[in-house]
């Protein structure tokens, strides 16, 4: 995976061999390789590599994702879903493209307003606890 895949050379890598926990913020672009865990942000461009694993919330402002990602994904402007991603949230973007083969389960948001808001108003209901359990859902 060539550096001029996130646009501009990778200021930040997480090589393969490498687990980052906590809250990782960055100014520039970052290739993620390895494994992440907590929160990921970063003002500038995102890449996950093909064997990344990341159990963290995603803010970026442009990212590719080959990898897993498990967590919310937030993007101002274009994301892109490589055959091999596996996306385990939900995603916000201005532009989304999805390859054929890559997953998403969670809900998709996209649009001129959906990466600038990180405050969106969450839906008004509740899941049930068990398959058999009714839930009310509020008058639309």
């Amino acid at each position: 995976m060539a550096n001029r895949d996130i646009g501009n050379e990778a200021e930040t890598v997480i090589a393969a061999s490498v687990k980052v926990e906590g809250e990782f913020v960055s100014q520039g672009n970052v290739l993620i390789e390895g494994v992440v865990e907590g929160s990921l942000k970063t003002e500038k461009n995102l890449r996950v590599g093909e064997r990344a694993r990341i159990n963290a919330d995603v803010s970026a402002a442009s990212a590719t994702v080959a990898g897993e990602v498990r967590g919310n994904i937030v993007v101002a402007e274009k994301l892109e879903l490589e055959a091999t991603a596996h996306i385990y949230g939900d995603v916000r973007a201005k532009v989304l493209t999805v390859a054929a083969g890559a997953q998403v389960n969670g809900r998709v948001a996209m649009g001129q307003e959906t990466g600038k808001n990180e405050n969106q108003a969450k839906p008004q209901f509740k899941l049930a606890e068990k398959p058999e359990e009714k839930v009310k859902l509020p008058a639309i």
